[in-house]
């Protein structure tokens, strides 16, 4: 994808099927200006992503060790939306995730745990790759 600003008000679709997660990491993201959609289950995320009639701009899905859960729902996602721009969320560092295969080595990883501020920064970052 090509380099873009961030829009006004970008939409993140927040993937994780840890339910207080999931909503904290909505609430960090509504107070500093984001839209957020959220889905705790595969089907869920994936039906946001066909049916959701206006842009999803970030994909925040939680990789799910040790199944690697969120990578399959990104496979999805980026199937209904082309443009849709990934980040992971783990426990487990990128490196490790990379050495066992789960993910490439050009993926973003918010490293658990992880602050508002460096959250938003990777959310952020998405929009300069």
């Amino acid at each position: 994808m090509s380099s873009s600003t961030l829009p006004s008000h970008p939409t993140v679709l927040v993937f994780d099927d840890e339910d207080d997660l999931r909503e904290v990491m909505c609430r960090m993201l509504q107070r500093r200006g984001f839209t957020t959609l959220s889905a705790g289950a595969v089907e869920d995320a994936v039906s946001v992503c066909k049916e959701h009639e206006g842009e999803i701009h970030v994909l925040l899905a939680d990789l799910g060790m040790p199944d690697a859960i969120g990578v399959g729902v990104a496979r999805e996602a980026v199937a209904v939306r082309p443009d849709l721009r990934v980040l992971y969320v783990s426990g487990l560092p990128k490196e490790t995730a990379v050495e066992r295969g789960l993910l490439d080595d050009d993926a973003t990883v918010v490293q658990k745990p992880f602050t508002t501020d460096s959250l938003i920064e990777a959310v952020k970052h998405a929009f300069e790759v």
